[in-house]
C-alpha cells in the first residue's frame, strides 16, 4: 500500500475512465448528498492502481506494480474480505463509467484494549473481580492508499471521503472477528479503533479524528560485508538470523507477552494494541517478497535475528521496503518491524551483546539489499537504553511530516489520552 497523501500526486489532464461526455467542471460539492462512499468494481481497482502508480510505484514497472496490489488481496490478513477498497464517487452514475474523486483502503486487524471488570460490558464483569484489569480483544481497522486525482484535488473530497471512512469503519466488520481463544474478552458492538500513517504531517487527519501519536525512529547505517550478509558471516556473532519458520513461534510468545504487559499497565488509563500476530507480520513479508523477487531476482532468507535462550531472548523482525527501487535508492529502508525483550527486567548488560549483534545483522542485510538505512520506531524506554549502550552509531528522528501515526478511538474516552501500546512498524499499512 502507499503512504497516505490526498494532496501531492502528479499533475495528470486526464481524468482516467470518466465517460467524456461527463461535465467534469459540474461535479457535486464536497459536501453534496449526491456524493457515495462505496466499495470499487474491479476494473475501477485496475484505474485507481493506474493513477497512483506514479506515485508509489516507481521501484517497479507499471505492469508488475498492477500485478502486486492484485496480489496483496490474497495474503494472510488481506484475504477473505480483510482488505477493503473505498472510492468517494457521485451515486447517480453507473460503476465503470463514474468518476473517483477519491479513494482509500483499509485493512482489518486483530487488536485489544485494557479496561477494568467494573468497566466493561462484556462477560468479564462475571469472570472478574471489580477493578480488576481485563485485556478485551476486537476488530482495528488501517487506513492507506489516501489518493486524489489531481483533476479533483483542492476540492475538498479527500475530506469528505475521510469523514465518511471514520465513521463506516466504527461498525465495519466488528463481530469480534479473530477472537478464537477460548475464554476471550470480546468486544462485539464496534470496532476498537482505526489508524492510519500520514505523510502530509499533523493537521489534515486530525481534523477528521485521528489524533497524531509519536512518531520517531532509530536509524543506523548499512555496513557492506559485516555482520550478517550471505556470504560474510562473522563467526563472533552472537544473535543467530530467523527465516519464516521461526516467526509462528515467536509471534505467540509476543502476544502472550503484550498482552500481559497491557495487564499491568494498571486501570487508570485505557491501552490499546494491535497484535503482532503472525498474519500481520506476514503481510509486509510478502508484500517484500514480491518486491524483491522484480527487482533482485531472488528473495531473502534472512527475516531478522535473536539472541539469548528462551525466557531471556531479545529478537527482531525486519523487512526491506522499496520506494525507488535501484533506480533511485532515496526512500528504501530496512524496517525493523518488531523488537522484543522477553524479560523486560533483565540487566541491559546481560542484553547489550545479543542486542548490538542483531543490530550488525541488520546493517548488513541493509547493505547487501541495497537500501539506505535500518529503522527502529518509537524504541520502548528499555530499547532506547539498549541502542545508547550497544557502542553503534545511531541517529535518533522526530518525524513531523512523515509516516506519522494517528488513531481514531471509537470507544468514550478521548484519543489523546490513550496509550498506544507497540507502536512499531509492524502495525503500518
Amino acid at each position: 500500500m502507499g503512504s497516505n497523501n490526498p494532496i501531492t500526486t502528479p499533475s495528470s489532464p486526464v481524468v482516467a475512465g470518466v465517460d467524456p461526455s461527463f461535465p467534469v467542471d459540474s461535479l457535486p460539492d464536497a459536501d453534496s448528498p449526491l456524493l457515495i462512499l462505496t466499495t470499487p468494481t474491479p476494473a475501477e481497482r485496475i484505474r485507481t492502481s493506474r493513477l497512483t502508480y506514479p506515485m508509489w510505484g516507481f521501484a517497479l514497472a507499471e505492469a508488475d506494480y498492477l500485478a502486486r496490489e492484485a496480489y496483496l488481496t490474497t495474503v494472510p490478513q488481506a484475504r477473505d474480505g480483510g482488505l477493503t477498497h473505498w472510492i468517494l464517487t457521485v451515486a447517480s452514475l453507473p460503476p465503470d463509467g463514474r468518476p473517483i474523486l477519491s479513494s482509500c483502503e483499509s485493512l482489518r486487524k486483530r487488536a485489544v484494549y485494557t479496561t477494568t471488570a467494573a468497566a466493561t460490558t462484556t462477560a468479564a464483569a462475571g469472570r472478574n473481580e471489580e477493578g480488576e484489569v481485563v485485556v478485551v480483544d476486537g476488530v482495528a481497522h488501517g487506513i492507506a492508499s489516501v489518493f486524489t486525482e489531481a483533476a479533483f484535488r483542492g476540492k475538498g473530497y479527500a475530506s469528505r471521503m475521510m469523514k465518511e471512512v471514520g465513521g463506516i469503519l466504527r461498525g465495519w466488520q466488528a463481530a469480534g472477528w479473530g477472537a478464537e481463544k477460548e475464554g476471550a474478552v470480546v468486544e462485539k458492538g464496534h470496532s476498537l479503533f482505526s489508524v492510519l500513517y500520514s505523510d502530509i504531517g499533523k493537521k489534515f487527519y486530525a481534523r477528521h479524528g485521528w489524533a497524531p501519536f509519536e512518531s520517531c525512529h532509530v536509524s543506523f547505517k548499512p555496513v557492506e560485508g559485516g555482520g550478517g550478509a550471505e556470504g560474510s558471516r562473522d563467526q563472533g556473532q552472537v544473535a543467530r538470523a530467523i527465516g519464516y519458520h521461526e516467526l509462528a513461534e515467536l509471534c505467540a510468545v509476543d502476544e502472550k507477552l503484550l498482552r500481559a504487559d497491557l495487564a499491568r499497565r494498571g486501570g487508570g488509563r485505557t491501552h490499546v494494541a494491535l497484535l503482532p500476530e503472525l498474519d500481520a507480520l506476514l503481510w509486509h513479508l510478502m508484500r517484500e517478497d514480491y518486491m524483491t523477487k522484480s527487482i533482485f531476482g531472488r528473495t531473502p532468507t534472512i527475516r531478522g535475528a535473536v539472541a539469548g535462550e528462551p525466557g531471556k531472548r531479545v529478537w527482531a523482525v525486519w523487512m526491506r521496503g522499496y520506494y525507488g527501487g535501484l533506480k533511485k535508492m532515496e526512500g528504501n529502508t530496512l524496517h525493523v518491524l518488531r523488537v522484543v525483550v522477553e524479560d523486560p527486567e533483565q540487566p541491559d548488560e546481560e542484553l547489550v551483546d545479543g542486542f548490538r549483534s542483531i543490530v550488525q545483522l541488520a546493517q548488513a542485510e541493509a547493505a547487501e539489499w541495497k537500501t539506505q538505512d535500518v529503522q527502529m520506531w518509537n524504541p520502548a524506554p528499555k530499547l532506547k537504553g539498549l541502542v545508547e549502550k550497544c557502542g553503534i552509531e545511531f541517529e535518533f528522528v522526530d518525524r513531523e511530516k512523515d509516516s506519522i501515526a494517528s488513531l481514531m478511538w471509537y470507544g468514550e474516552e478521548p484519543t489523546a489520552e490513550l496509550d498506544w501500546v507497540a507502536n512499531e512498524k509492524y502495525a503500518w499499512c
